[in-house]
């Protein structure tokens, strides 16, 4: 039980990294990139930051250059569905079809092969304890992201996916901040992608399949933790949602649950909590909410 909840309770922490970057994309910029092509996007950008984190290894540079590089090289995925999208006006979905192709072409082309084990080479965690150094990862992101927020460049793009027409009017570039956005959420995410590596001890492939769902739950459970407290920002709820997720996980397969049911369980766990979610706002419009125009209930705290 104490071994499985460990587990649990690292992945969480490696998902709380990705909940953080999709949350960018999803909560504050509002980009139809999640919604549509982002399944794609996302699905290639976590197992890139591991095969470009294994390249610099192999390379012989030191695991935590390795995992930086990853976040530079994961924000060019970013700069590519930015371009196909907004320069080239490329339709959401295909432009992350043809992100994704890209990517899974590069994944293979960066290291030659599908796979590759890392077990033989050193890792961000051979310097502590796993958790511990996960957690000070997980906080520092963070803070830099909220911090990042508060900042005149953070609150414009904070605004850009809450009301274009509204910085329009202030004279602002709007695709700046668009391409500012999914280049920070990209880059988080290949770091997500580049931990998950050297924590499990290999770049796969197919790392990124059905890792949009994991990160659409988290939020969405996230979401649910104290829904009126103004306490708990919003990438407070990523970190809480993606560890609560994992440990649910676990906690299903301590109680008997095959493996190969996750994928169900994973499904069922998002249903429930947009079930909650969904409920929660029908009661509020029938009491008069959706009538208050200066109700702050729906107004997100970043």
């Amino acid at each position: 039980m104490g071994a499985l909840l460990s587990i649990s309770l690292e992945q969480g922490l490696v998902f709380a990294v990705l909940a953080i970057g999709v949350f960018i994309t999803y909560k504050i910029l509002d980009f139809p990139d999640l919604s549509v092509e982002g399944t794609f996007l996302f699905l290639e950008t976590f197992p890139f930051g591991a095969f470009i984190f294994s390249k610099f290894m192999l390379l012989g540079l030191d695991p935590i250059s390795s995992t930086l590089l990853s976040f530079i090289f994961g924000s060019l995925a970013g700069v590519l569905t930015y371009a196909l999208h907004i320069k080239m006006k490329i339709a959401p979905i295909l432009a992350g079809i043809l992100t994704m192709t890209i990517l899974y072409s590069v994944n293979l082309r960066v290291n030659g092969k599908a796979n590759i084990p890392l077990y033989n080479y050193s890792s961000i965690f051979d310097y502590g304890n796993i958790i511990l150094i996960l957690i000070v990862i997980v906080l520092l992101i963070k803070f830099l992201m909220d911090m990042f927020l508060k900042t005149e460049r953070g609150y414009l793009l904070i605004a850009t996916g809450d009301n274009e027409t509204l910085v329009k009017s202030l004279g602002v570039n709007c695709n700046t901040y668009k391409l500012l956005g999914l280049m920070l959420s990209n880059g988080i995410v290949a770091v997500s992608g580049a931990l998950m590596g050297q924590l499990q001890g290999f770049a796969d492939i197919n790392m990124g399949a059905s890792i949009i769902v994991s990160a659409l739950a988290s939020i969405i459970i996230g979401d649910t933790f104290l829904k009126n407290s103004k306490k708990l920002n919003g990438t407070t709820r990523a970190i809480l949602g993606a560890i609560s997720y994992k440990i649910i996980g676990g906690l299903a397969l301590e109680i008997g649950l095959a493996p190969t049911d996750l994928k169900a369980i994973s499904a069922i766990i998002v249903i429930l909590f947009i079930g909650y979610n969904n409920l929660s706002i029908l009661e509020f419009i029938k009491k008069g909410g959706k009538k208050d125009a200066t109700n702050k209930k729906f107004i997100q705290e970043f």
